[in-house]
C-alpha cells in the first residue's frame, strides 16, 4: 500500500485539481503528502551581444513557498501529515529527485492528456515523469469539458 505520494504542483488550477482527489484518499489510507512547486531558472536574455540574467530566482522561490503553504495547511487542517517545498531546475529532474528524497511510493499530478501535435509542441511534464519514475505515477487527466473549479484552497474548506 502507499505511504507517501509526491504531488507537483505548477501554480495554475489545472495542477491543483488532483489535491481534491489526494485529500478523499490520503485520510483513509493514512498516507503522507509532499507537495512539491519546481521553480526553472530563466535563461539569460542577450542584449548587445551581451548575456544578461534578469531573473530574481529568490523571489519567485519565496513566491512558490507561499504558493504551497496554504494548500499544506488546509490538507494538514484535514488531519493528513503534509510538507511542502520548492526546487529549483529542471521540472521533470526536479520531480523525480524530489520523489527519491522525500521516499515517495507514488507521485500523483494531473494531466492536459494532450496528444499528437499538442504533445509534440508542448512537451509534456506528466509524461516524461511517468517514463521515467522509480514509483508508480497516478495521472489524473483534465479535459476542457471539465468545469472549472474553485482554487484548491477554497475547495478544501
Amino acid at each position: 500500500m502507499y505511504k507517501r505520494v509526491l504531488v507537483p504542483l505548477d501554480g495554475s488550477e489545472l495542477g491543483e485539481s488532483i489535491v481534491p482527489l489526494i485529500l478523499e484518499i490520503a485520510g483513509p489510507l493514512d498516507m503522507a503528502v509532499v507537495l512539491v512547486r519546481v521553480v526553472e531558472p530563466l535563461p539569460p536574455v542577450v542584449a548587445d551581444g551581451i548575456p544578461v540574467v534578469v531573473d530574481d530566482l529568490e523571489t519567485r522561490r519565496r513566491d512558490a513557498e507561499e504558493y504551497l503553504a496554504p494548500i499544506a495547511i488546509a490538507l494538514r487542517a484535514r488531519g493528513i501529515e503534509t510538507t511542502s517545498g520548492v526546487r529549483v531546475g529542471r521540472p521533470v529532474e526536479q520531480i523525480l529527485a524530489a520523489a527519491r528524497a522525500a521516499g515517495a511510493d507514488l507521485v500523483a499530478m494531473s494531466t492536459h492528456g494532450r496528444g499528437g501535435l499538442g504533445r509534440l509542441l508542448f512537451g509534456s511534464v506528466a509524461e516524461q515523469v511517468l517514463r521515467h519514475a522509480e514509483v508508480p505515477v497516478f495521472l489524473m487527466r483534465q479535459t476542457q469539458r471539465q468545469p472549472a473549479t474553485p482554487r484548491t484552497t477554497e475547495a478544501m474548506r
